[in-house]
């Protein structure tokens, strides 16, 4: 079976809405365009400039209603719309500070109390991905099966906040390409490691409520709490829905 792209999605906004995209241009060296552009530093936050580790952000792992919110973004005037099921809809520009202001009402009742609250959006010259370095996550949905049978139900792979779902590979093929090169489209790029798994995965997208101990099957199954594979973007290059996914 040919290995194939069957899932595109972007998080502008770390940790605050998925965005699914019919296809995207890669860009050498860089994370996925727009994808984890902005970030809500919490008030316990040491922020210096460039890249920042989560600690520092509001985050689905401490605030699991946050995994619940969905995101349109508006390139032309980054501007951002978000739907959660408990919260309705908000429309906001995150650069400007009157409207951080509304956001920070909007997200404040998602955030449990007793944890850092969200204090304001900030962005760096990179990606807050949760590597340390611009990534493209890359997960495998014959792995996704594996743990979903091992929990006896059906998983969202919106739990797992991937940037690109392939279709075509065996369950943990993937575990096998680090530091091999994939073709898809016309973007060529390097897997580089493993992702281990935070507590984020354990909640229902559509609720925000924990309802799977996906943390426990990974390690009772496979011994670790890892699934999917960051990669980099060695040549840019349009990718989409459908495309052929090929090591090189």
């Amino acid at each position: 079976m040919t290995a194939r792209l069957v899932q595109i999605c972007r998080h502008p906004i770390k940790s605050h809405g998925r965005e699914a995209l019919a296809s995207v241009r890669l860009l050498a060296g860089q994370a996925m365009p727009y994808d984890r552009h902005w970030a809500v530093a919490h008030e316990a936050a040491r922020l210096h400039p460039g890249w920042n580790p989560c600690a520092n952000f509001a985050r689905g792992a401490k605030a699991p209603l946050l995994m619940a919110i969905d995101c349109r973004l508006d390139e032309a005037l980054s501007r951002i719309t978000l739907n959660h099921p408990d919260r309705g809809e908000i429309r906001f520009s995150p650069d400007r500070p009157e409207d951080q202001a509304r956001f920070l009402d909007w997200v404040m009742p998602l955030n449990p109390p007793d944890r850092a609250l969200p204090a304001r959006i900030m962005k760096a010259d990179v990606a807050m991905t949760d590597s340390d370095y611009p990534s493209v996550s890359i997960l495998n949905l014959a792995s996704l099966r594996a743990v979903e049978a091992r929990l006896g139900m059906t998983l969202s792979p919106h739990r797992f906040r991937a940037n690109l779902w392939v279709e075509g590979w065996e369950a943990w093929d993937e575990w096998q390409m680090i530091g091999q090169r994939l073709r898809i489209g016309d973007a060529l790029l390097e897997i580089r490691e493993r992702i281990t798994r935070c507590r984020a995965t354990m909640v229902d997208v559509e609720t925000g409520r924990v309802d799977a101990d996906t943390l426990g099957a990974l390690e009772a199954g496979w011994g670790h709490r890892d699934f999917g594979v960051y990669a980099v973007v060695l040549e840019g290059g349009e990718i989409a829905l459908n495309d052929e996914v090929a090591l090189k």
